[in-house]
C-alpha cells in the first residue's frame, strides 16, 4: 500500500488510528508525570548553580581589586615617606624662607598623602572582609546546592531507568501510528492537544456530554458522531469526538430506580377500607 493510498480510509478507521495514537501519547504522559517535578527542580537547581558560581567569581575579582588597592597604596605610602624624610633632611641645609616654606608644604602635603593612603587601605581591607564573609556563606551555599542537586539527579535517573523502555516502546508505537494518520487530521490533533489542559485531542462521549469539557452535546450532534460519516469537534471545547464503542470503551448503563407506587386508602361511609 502506497503512502497516498493509506490516507484513502474511511472516516471510521481514521477516528479509530487517532484515538490509538491518543491512547498511547496518554501513556507516555503518565510515564512522564511519574517523574513529576523532579525535572523542574534539576533545572532550577543547575540554574541557581549557574548564578552562585558566577556570584562567586564576581566576589573574588572584587577581593583582587580590593588587595590590588591596599597594595598601591601602600606603595604611595613608602613613596610619602620616603619624600618626607628626603624633605625634613633638605630643611637641614635650606637657604631663604622661600624655599623652607615651599618643603614645609611638601611635608605638609606628604604626611596628608600618608594619612589619606592609610584610610583608604582601611576601608579596602574592611571591603576584603565583608566580601570574604559573603565569599564563604556563597560557597557554602552551593555545596549545599551541589548537594541537593546530586540528590535530584539521583532520583531522576532512578525513576528515569524505570520507565525509559516502556516510554521508549510507547514512542516507537506513536510514531508507527502517526504515519497512519492523514497530515492534516494529524496537525490539527497536535494543535488541538497542545492547547487541551490535560493533553487529550480526541474524547469519546460520556453520558450524552463531552469526554473533555463535559458539555451536554445535542441528540442530533450525537447521531452524527455514530454514524461515523465526517470528524467532529466539540463545538465548546474543540476537541475531536469519537463515539465510545468505537473508542472500545463499555459505557455504563445508569438504571434508574422507578418510584414506587403510592397507595392510597378511601374510607367509604360504613368506614370499610378500599385499597388502591
Amino acid at each position: 500500500m502506497t503512502k497516498t493510498e493509506s490516507f484513502e480510509i474511511s472516516v471510521e478507521s481514521k477516528l479509530k488510528n487517532l484515538y490509538q495514537l491518543q491512547t498511547t501519547l496518554s501513556g507516555i504522559d503518565e510515564k512522564r508525570a511519574l517523574r513529576g517535578e523532579l525535572p523542574l527542580e534539576v533545572r532550577d537547581l543547575e540554574d541557581e548553580l549557574a548564578g552562585l558560581n558566577t556570584r562567586i567569581d564576581k566576589i573574588k575579582s572584587e577581593i583582587s581589586e580590593f588587595r590590588k588597592a591596599i597594595s598601591q597604596k601602600k606603595a604611595q605610602i613608602q613613596e610619602a615617606q620616603a619624600s618626607l624624610e628626603r624633605y625634613n633632611k633638605q630643611l637641614e641645609t635650606v637657604a631663604n624662607n622661600r624655599e623652607y616654606d615651599t618643603l614645609t608644604k611638601e611635608i605638609e602635603y606628604q604626611k596628608l598623602e600618608v594619612e589619606l593612603c592609610t584610610k583608604k587601605i582601611k576601608e579596602a581591607q574592611l571591603k576584603v572582609e565583608e566580601r570574604q564573609k559573603d565569599l564563604v556563606e556563597n560557597q557554602e551555599l552551593t555545596a549545599e546546592r551541589k548537594h541537593d542537586l546530586e540528590e535530584k539527579r539521583v532520583e531522576l535517573d532512578e525513576i528515569m531507568q524505570e520507565t525509559r523502555e516502556e516510554e521508549e516502546s510507547l514512542k516507537e508505537q506513536a510514531a508507527e501510528l502517526e504515519t497512519q494518520i492523514d497530515p492534516s487530521l494529524l496537525r490539527s490533533f497536535k494543535r488541538i492537544r497542545r492547547g487541551a489542559r490535560n493533553g487529550l485531542g480526541i474524547v469519546y462521549v460520556q453520558r450524552d456530554a463531552c469526554g473533555g469539557c463535559f458539555n451536554k452535546i445535542p441528540p442530533q450532534r450525537q447521531l452524527d458522531i455514530k454514524i461515523h460519516k465526517k470528524i467532529i469537534v466539540c463545538e465548546y471545547c474543540g476537541r475531536i469526538l469519537i463515539d465510545p464503542e468505537l473508542a472500545g470503551v463499555q459505557e455504563e448503563i445508569v438504571i434508574e430506580d422507578k418510584p414506587k407506587k403510592r397507595k392510597v386508602t378511601h374510607k367509604k361511609k360504613d368506614d370499610a377500607e378500599v385499597v388502591e
